[in-house]
């Protein structure tokens, strides 16, 4: 493995007893650009999700509290909750929407942590 540059000094997820608490993903392509067209951010923020979901032998279906973070919520929330829904099936986790003014990357509409549980 490559030692990749962190200059936020942050992990994608964190593994302590029972849960993975995943940190804010926003919806930056592979290639870390942002997608002009919000459905592809939103795709976009669940599938890295969905990423460090997998690399802790975790599904969805362990996500026990989400949080995301929106610009112009009113704008987008439908599209965005239409999105979720394909990786988010019941039981539902917790999940606060919270619009904001703004977010650390530049052109990011939304930014979706996470809180995952291992099954005992």
């Amino acid at each position: 493995m490559v030692d990749q540059p962190n200059p936020l000094k942050m992990s994608p997820g964190v593994v302590s007893g029972d849960h993975l608490f995943i940190t804010g993903m926003t919806g930056s392509a592979a290639d870390g650009s942002m997608p002009a067209d919000p459905k592809t951010q939103f795709q976009c923020a669940f599938d890295k999700l969905d990423a460090v979901l997998k690399a802790a032998d975790l599904t969805f279906a362990g996500v026990v509290e989400m949080t995301s973070y929106h610009i112009d919520i009113k704008s987008h929330f439908d599209l965005f909750a239409q999105v979720r829904s394909q990786f988010v099936k019941e039981p539902y986790p917790a999940w606060t929407a919270i619009g904001v003014a703004e977010l650390r990357r530049d052109g990011a509409l939304v930014e979706i942590s996470a809180t995952a549980r291992r099954k005992s």
